[in-house]
């Protein structure tokens, strides 16, 4: 699967991790940065990779910042981008079969990188159930 990710400062470890995780996993991982922990605006690097997204060069993205929120709030600006922020696996599962989320929001402050990985995994790998899901899709954009 073809995969963007990024996100800022606060998620800038669990971005490299989950990089080589995914790569392992034999997924092509786009970076959208940042390439450091130093501080940076998240926009700027939520803005291509949402693009990336809608675009159809990335199947999904992931974005991770210290609350999740940020980027969050920033991708679903983009028209096409539904962008869910998880904290557990059920939210993470629900928010792909339910939802259609291409884009998953990691808080890298409220969990371990061990659990971000495994709802990450789940995201990655639960596909959309569409049927009466898809009509709701449907009339998310305004």
């Amino acid at each position: 699967m073809k995969i963007a990710i990024g996100g800022d400062h606060a998620g800038f470890h669990y971005k490299e991790r989950l990089i080589a995780h995914l790569k392992e996993g034999n997924h092509d991982v786009s970076d959208f940065g940042p390439s450091s922990d130093g501080s940076v605006d998240y926009p700027d690097h939520v803005h291509p990779l949402a693009n990336a997204v809608f675009s159809g060069e990335n199947e999904i993205g992931i974005l991770i910042c210290g609350s999740g929120n940020g980027v969050a709030m920033t991708a679903n600006k983009h028209e096409g981008i539904r962008a869910a922020l998880c904290w557990n696996s059920e939210i993470s599962s629900l928010a792909r079969q339910h939802n259609n989320a291409n884009i998953i929001c990691i808080p890298a402050r409220f969990l371990a990188y061990e659990y971000a990985e495994s709802l990450v995994d789940t995201f990655v790998s639960t596909p959309f159930e569409g049927g009466r899901h898809q009509r709701r899709v449907d009339k998310i954009n305004c």
